[in-house]
């Protein structure tokens, strides 16, 4: 027997809060987007927007206040100075988001700034490494399709698991692909492409009566717009890790929305006469410890990443931190609700 900090008889009724969980999940994604629009999108890293980074380390202890003291004068747009390592390793990374000057006149502007007003520390420029806007348009369009491939795989993956429906899980492919095709012969840019293509598989999701697939769709695209929200709220830059740790949310959510799931397809047939609501609800709460334990077990490391992983991995470990909370909370709240809207309101489909 694992260890269980929920007891095993616990009759919780997650089922009969889901209006509050509504309410909060609107207010989270309120806040979130409201902030993405007033800052004109997320605050995208050098790898998205394009730029320039140089990796300095200097001989002697130097802290962040003489570095910035030393670079303010050139006036690099968007110029931003990070600290990585130990503070006695005395190495920084100065990224600058200008495209008009070269990579070899950053590099000299640099070093001579560093020369005059830090002589004693001996600044030495170990690497530098430039993203041409285009590239980072390129890159942005790549991790933008990487995510909704991997919940559009999803969605198929559930609906023929769980529902035992492959034909339709294929409909449901070729309606999309249909879809996104005469979409891009219209020209739309990749972004409303992706949008598009959210909506078109929730809507056969709908139409073909996928209610698993449904829940964990809208589950994963909540996850996904809570935690984007959030680094536009504490004003994070949103890069490459970023798309990692996304990616890597999908995943674990998904992997608790299929605990859940599983263990509902499981008490179909003996749980069923006790009605819907009561059937969702007994199924949550006989996996609520183990989705507890997971998720403790996962938040641990990822705390310590975030608090002792340094500033290179502070983006990618406060995503993780953010995903893991919300993600576990949705496949209790969110993706059970989903079922509990659908069965209530069409009985005759259930």
């Amino acid at each position: 027997m694992g260890l269980q900090f929920i007891r095993p008889d616990t009759k919780i009724d997650f089922v009969g809060f889901r209006y509050v969980a509504y309410c909060v999940s609107a207010a989270l994604i309120l806040l979130g987007l409201v902030s993405l629009v007033v800052k004109g999108g997320p605050r995208y890293g050098i790898d998205f927007a394009g730029g320039i980074i140089v990796q300095v380390k200097f001989e002697e202890k130097t802290d962040m206040t003489q570095v910035r003291g030393a670079l303010e004068g050139l006036k690099l747009p968007g110029m931003v100075i990070q600290q990585i390592g130990a503070a006695e390793e005395s190495e920084y990374l100065v990224r600058t988001s200008s495209s008009e000057i070269t990579s070899e006149e950053v590099r000299s502007m640099i070093a001579q700034s560093l020369a005059k007003d830090l002589p004693q520390a001996k600044g030495e420029i170990r690497r530098l490494d430039m993203v041409g806007p285009k590239v980072g348009a390129d890159l942005r369009s790549k991790a933008l399709e990487a995510m909704y491939y991997a919940i559009l795989l999803i969605a198929i993956y559930i609906s023929g698991r769980f529902e035992q429906r492959w034909t339709a899980a294929g409909i449901m492919a070729g309606g999309l692909f249909v879809g996104i095709s005469a979409l891009q012969f219209l020209g739309l840019s990749t972004s409303w492409l992706i949008v598009a293509a959210m909506v078109i598989t929730l809507g056969l999701c709908l139409w073909l009566n996928l209610t698993y697939a449904l829940g964990a769709v809208l589950a994963l695209i909540h996850d996904v717009i809570i935690t984007v929200g959030a680094f536009s709220l504490m004003n994070k830059e949103f890069d490459l890790t970023v798309i990692a740790a996304l990616l890597t949310i999908i995943g674990y959510s998904l992997n608790d929305t299929i605990v859940v799931l599983d263990r509902v397809r499981e008490n179909w047939k003996t749980l069923r006469g006790n009605g819907m609501l009561g059937l969702l609800n007994n199924s949550i709460n006989e996996v609520l410890s183990r989705t507890i334990n997971t998720s403790l077990t996962t938040l641990l490391p990822v705390i310590a990443l975030f608090l002792w992983g340094g500033p290179v991995l502070r983006s990618f470990s406060f995503a993780l931190l953010v995903g893991v909370m919300v993600g576990t909370y949705s496949s209790i709240y969110i993706a059970s609700s989903v079922l509990a809207e659908w069965w209530i309101k069409a009985p005759q489909k259930a």
